[in-house]
């Protein structure tokens, strides 16, 4: 088996300047090998410092990183990393009152949009779907702006199954809805809480709309609807808010 076969099978691709960044910070997996172009690119300075002993730091043409990369959208700076480490123990109400669902984001830009926004507005934890979801790989660990090195990540194997435990742990959810919700701006949100995103096509699983509080943002007409991530976005903020323990 050759080195590059080895390689690919033992670690996960990462790019861009923030996600690398966020990684060496985290401290959580290990980077064996680190690309960069010769003259480096500026935000270098920032990630020099923190590239531990053990990394190999190959430089490269730019070229060859749009190759290893599959984009243009590398910023001069790829690596190959340790696989993304999921939480394995349940989330407890008391250490985490603020969760985040997403039930089916299948686009890895809304995904890694999504999971930067719940950091910035103090998610204590996030829950992902094994089934019809975008995993978190590097176009969605780029989108995130590498923050999801920081967040505790569940994955489930389906809505059903992390909606039931939640419920047992005491969680209390808010399932957002395109209509026949409470209106978001007027509910009295209590911890602990989860907050359950549906899929960009068909919302939240049919059998988890009964397992909470729908919640529905206003919007200025029923036939349109906002974008996932934004619609996260704005819950998160809107929750985190009126949350201690949020922003």
């Amino acid at each position: 088996m050759s080195e590059k076969t080895t390689q690919k099978i033992q670690t996960e691709l990462v790019y861009g300047i923030h996600p690398i960044l966020e990684l060496l910070k985290a401290k959580r997996r290990k980077l064996p090998t680190l690309y960069t172009t010769k003259p480096e690119p500026k935000a270098w300075a920032l990630i020099a410092p923190l590239i531990p002993p053990y990394t190999k730091v190959q430089y490269v043409t730019r070229e060859a990183l749009t190759n290893i990369a599959k984009t243009t959208d590398h910023q001069g700076v790829v690596g190959w990393a340790m696989p993304f480490q999921f939480r394995k123990k349940p989330f407890e109400p008391s250490k985490s009152p603020f969760l985040l669902m997403l039930d089916g984001i299948q686009d890895a830009r809304n995904l890694g949009a999504i999971i930067r926004s719940a950091y910035c507005t103090g998610v204590n934890g996030v829950i992902i779907t094994a089934k019809n979801s975008a995993p978190i790989h590097a176009p969605a660990l780029k989108a995130a702006a590498g923050l999801a090195e920081h967040l505790d990540i569940i994955q489930a194997p389906t809505a059903k199954a992390a909606t039931q435990e939640l419920a047992q742990a005491g969680y209390n959810l808010y399932l957002a809805t395109l209509a026949q919700g409470v209106d978001a701006t007027t509910v009295s949100y209590q911890e602990p809480l989860c907050l359950v995103i549906g899929s960009e096509g068909t919302g939240v699983s049919p059998d988890i709309l009964k397992a909470g509080t729908r919640i529905t943002l206003p919007q200025r007409t029923s036939d349109i609807s906002y974008n996932a991530s934004v619609a996260a976005g704005i819950l998160l903020f809107l929750i985190g808010s009126k949350s201690k323990k949020g922003i």
